[in-house]
């Protein structure tokens, strides 16, 4: 868990340690595996399952305003080779101002 909340902390040094568990909890499985893990912002059909899935069915966003946000986070962790998909997640609620209902 420390890990998750030391790269959520690098985008956003006052992230909730709870909001950061609870996403970690809905990942569940997938962060065992390190391909499913990361989220590849190159794969167009992995951002848009981001948006159907992370924003559409967990945050109630679709539309514009899902892949504006999944834009905007594959910009500010552009630096980032290999981008967790517990931050990604994070970020991504973040920018919908969803991080209070997680």
């Amino acid at each position: 868990m420390s890990d998750y909340i030391e790269n959520v902390r690098k985008y956003d040094a006052s992230a909730d340690e709870a909001v950061v568990a609870k996403i970690v909890r809905h990942l569940g499985i997938a962060l065992r595996n390190r391909d499913s893990s990361l989220v590849s912002a190159s794969d167009s059909g992995e951002l848009a399952r981001v948006e159907e899935k992370w924003c559409g069915k967990k945050l109630g966003v679709i539309g514009p305003a899902a892949k504006q946000a999944v834009d905007a986070v594959c910009e500010i962790m552009a630096g980032e080779r290999a981008k967790s998909r517990v931050t990604f997640y994070y970020l991504v609620a973040r920018e919908l101002g969803k991080l209070d209902t997680l």
